[in-house]
């Protein structure tokens, strides 16, 4: 949903995210853990050979020694090599297979989502969600987690170096230790919530661009441009403000770790150099030490700075798994079984439906539409036409009563079966940026050229499909953008026609079409509607006349029902709305050819 999910702890975050997507790669991230542990060891080994180096090399000027140790060295610096590439290279694949597995449950699920769902959440955020969070949680599985994994087996063999060489010593230096704990988990804490916030901004700023770029022909006829910029460059300060809240924070992670580390520095110079001078140990000790110890800076700032992006990608994290854990409300039933399909009558039974807001929709409406007919839902704008049919296929479910086909309630039948007894033509019609053959295709796939041109002549199409420059194989852009109202409409149709279900949804499928592109359309609408159940939502009247039954709705209600004439005779809502269209001639037409 659009508001931001409640915090959760580290540790359950962490928790959830090796259970659900790093446990499936555990061979990998235990042969990564392995070469790490190698990488360790060698940072370790260095820092331990700087002993034998000075006591043995520089005090006790032992020339056998000299080689062997310039060997080891040699080939401990190619073993960490090695084993920091396999490693890089390992955790880079988990980490980029993780992200894509997250993001096609996440799309997955988008695609499972209600209506309402999609309604109440901008599909800037939701795009912002699947590229920006999934790539955060990436670098929190590739490099933060990888990054504490090897740094911090790195300390601990280099902590563990310095307790073999002198325990006194190293107690000197754990002494800073919980101190840089405590910045450690309040700079983390400071990170996750500047992180969220800054996500947060990000969808915004995603979904403000994605509605001026698609309102950009709106934007210009009303010369609001400088209005869009204005808001444009507020979303991007706001972002730009949380974003340099996160970079001061990150900022400061690293310097106060390294501050706390030349404390421990400081200590251990004192007390060791004492040491050293007072005979209790030799200088090739307390230099191997220093040099463990100086070492150690590297990984223990580095800890501190993959905190901070380990927070960004548990917060990313949290925004991700709310949304996967959103469970439709609209899904099958446990004992859901496939719709019978007869005639493909339809029932609304005592039906009521509230938006979410407390709008009141529908009031206990009851209507029969018998199989193979056709019945218009009219009435004026608000009147609950649209939401009305939109609980044929499930798109809403009633608050109240029920819909049936052929009696069976559609709650109780499996999504798939129901939407695939529907075909759908409504006002807004959705095309995809391929060609004009695989938009039609997708009425039912895996059909044959054939096929589709028969379609398409049905849908009065196919001419107009030759004259484009590769004929079926033409690219039409995003939406259709290539063609025009009318033309995408009949793709529409063919694609309806294609499906060849039983049941027809028209949903004001001719009101955004000129006069011409409407005769045309409603020819090949005429045609489709031949012999299937449909139900039709229509503003303009005069492309109903020709129905079997006419339902006027006015505040979620049906207050009258009837042929064409019947009700102009009645003198009633419909009766005027059809003398403020001036119609009368129109629709006299209109009956003539749906009854020829």
């Amino acid at each position: 949903m659009t508001e931001t999910p409640k915090t959760a702890s580290t540790s359950a975050l962490v928790g959830r995210l090796v259970r659900d997507e790093v446990r499936p790669h555990g061979w990998r991230l235990a042969l990564a853990a392995l070469l790490m542990g190698v990488v360790a060891g060698g940072t370790a080994t260095n820092a331990w050979l700087m002993q034998p180096v000075l006591d043995k090399v520089f005090v006790e000027k032992d020339t056998t020694v000299l080689g062997l140790i310039a060997g080891v060295i040699l080939a401990v610096a190619l073993a960490r090599a090695l084993a920091s590439y396999g490693q890089a290279a390992i955790m880079s694949e988990v980490g980029m297979r993780i992200v894509a597995a997250i993001q096609a449950r996440l799309f997955g699920h988008f695609m499972r989502a209600d209506l309402a769902w999609f309604h109440a959440n901008a599909s800037g955020k939701l795009i912002s969600s699947f590229l920006v969070d999934a790539g955060l949680l990436r670098d929190a599985v590739a490099r933060a987690l990888t990054g504490l994994a090897k740094d911090a087996l790195t300390v601990v063999f280099l902590i563990g170096l310095l307790f073999w060489q002198d325990w006194k010593l190293a107690s000197v230096m754990v002494l800073v230790l919980p101190p840089a704990l405590g910045l450690t988990r309040r700079f983390g804490r400071r990170m996750r919530k500047a992180s969220t916030r800054a996500q947060e901004e990000s969808g915004t700023l995603t979904a403000l661009l994605s509605e001026h770029l698609q309102g950009a022909r709106m934007i210009k006829a009303f010369g609001l441009e400088s209005q869009a910029i204005a808001r444009t460059k507020a979303a991007i300060e706001s972002r730009l403000h949380n974003f340099m809240k996160l970079g001061r924070t990150r900022a400061a992670a690293s310097p106060s770790m390294e501050a706390l580390g030349y404390v421990a520095v400081a200590a251990v110079v004192m007390y060791g150099g004492a040491e050293v001078i007072a005979g209790r140990t030799t200088p090739g000790t307390f230099f191997s030490f220093i040099a463990a110890l100086l070492m150690a800076f590297q990984p223990l700032r580095s800890l501190a700075s993959m905190n901070a992006s380990l927070q960004e990608g548990l917060a990313a994290a949290q925004r991700v798994f709310a949304q996967l854990d959103t469970v439709p409300g609209i899904r099958d039933a446990a004992d859901a079984r496939p719709l019978v399909l007869g005639g493909g009558a339809i029932r609304f039974e005592g039906v009521g439906f509230t938006y979410a807001d407390g709008r009141r929709a529908l009031d206990r409406i009851d209507l029969d539409v018998p199989a193979g007919k056709t019945v218009a839902l009219v009435g004026p704008s608000g009147a609950g036409k649209s939401t009305l049919l939109n609980l044929v296929p499930r798109f809403y479910d009633p608050d109240e009563g029920r819909v049936t086909i052929d009696g069976q309630d559609v709650r109780k039948a499996t999504l798939a079966s129901v939407r695939g007894a529907i075909a759908l033509v409504s006002q807004d019609t959705t095309l995809f940026d391929d060609s004009v053959q695989a938009n039609i295709a997708l009425g039912r796939l895996g059909a044959s050229a054939d096929e589709i041109v028969a379609a398409a002549k049905a849908a009065a199409a196919h001419d107009f499909i030759l004259g484009l420059p590769k004929g079926y194989d033409t690219v039409i852009g995003e939406g259709g953008v290539a063609l025009s109202g009318g033309q995408r409409q009949r793709l529409a149709i063919a694609r309806a026609v294609l499906k060849n279900a039983p049941i027809l949804l028209l949903d004001e499928a001719t009101s955004a079409l000129d006069t011409e592109a409407e005769r045309q359309v409603q020819g090949a609408l005429d045609r489709l509607m031949v012999g299937r159940t449909t139900v039709v939502v229509a503003h303009r009247l005069s492309t109903v006349t020709g129905a079997d039954r006419i339902c006027v709705l006015d505040g979620g209600r049906v207050i009258e029902s009837g042929a064409h004439r019947e009700l102009l005779a009645r003198g009633g809502l419909y009766a005027r709305l059809w003398a403020l269209q001036g119609a009368e001639d129109g629709g006299a037409q209109a009956g003539q050819r749906a009854r020829a």
